[in-house]
């Protein structure tokens, strides 16, 4: 069964075409590793909860977009090869590819998926 790493990022609204161009450099590495599928998800639906919401937990800004990304891979074996591999690719250094958002306030965490449904699996 496939293995994810999701992300949630708070990204300055006028950062847009940045965050585009730096997700795009930065996925083609994790896509070279192995990964078989990478979204990056601009939000235009995102609510304030009750008790918690994905603004809070990255504590977006006014002027700041929540994204909701992930990285699929075919398992965690690949995964694990994979990132040992690209945290030390200098592609993805700051001084090549700049994050256009607070990288502290970045969450992120790897699942394994329970159920999975779709066309072709």
């Amino acid at each position: 069964m496939s293995y994810i790493d999701g992300f949630v990022i708070a990204v300055p609204k006028q950062n847009k075409q940045k965050f585009i161009e730096h997700a795009k450099r930065a996925d083609s590495v994790f896509m070279e590793h192995g990964a078989t599928r990478v979204l990056e998800c601009w939000g235009d639906d995102v609510k304030d909860g009750k008790l918690t919401d994905f603004r809070r937990a990255v504590q977006a800004k006014d002027d700041e977009v929540v994204v909701f990304s992930w990285i699929e891979w075919p398992d965690k074996a690949t995964r694990d090869a994979a990132m040992a591999k690209v945290m030390n690719d200098r592609r993805l250094s700051p001084q090549t590819n700049p994050m256009p958002f607070d990288g502290k306030r970045l969450i992120f965490g790897g699942f394994s998926p329970v159920v999975e449904l779709g066309a072709g699996l």
